[in-house]
């Protein structure tokens, strides 16, 4: 699946949340959505959990 059909699609989601359950339902399938794609990108050995946690290398806490 292309990038651009992937995008389509939930677009298509957040539209229909939005149109059908308000702003509140859109924020949650955006924030699932996201969600979801961060848990794709561990799956397929994208991201690692300590990406999130590691400090700037030329800065460091004294």
């Amino acid at each position: 699946m292309s990038m651009a059909f992937a995008g389509l699609i939930a677009g298509l989601a957040l539209g229909f949340a939005g149109y059908f359950g308000g702003f509140g339902a859109f924020v949650l399938v955006a924030a699932l959505g996201a969600v979801g794609f961060l848990v794709g990108r561990f799956a397929d050995g994208d991201l690692e959990a300590g990406d999130f946690f590691r400090g700037r290398d030329g800065e460091r806490r004294r």
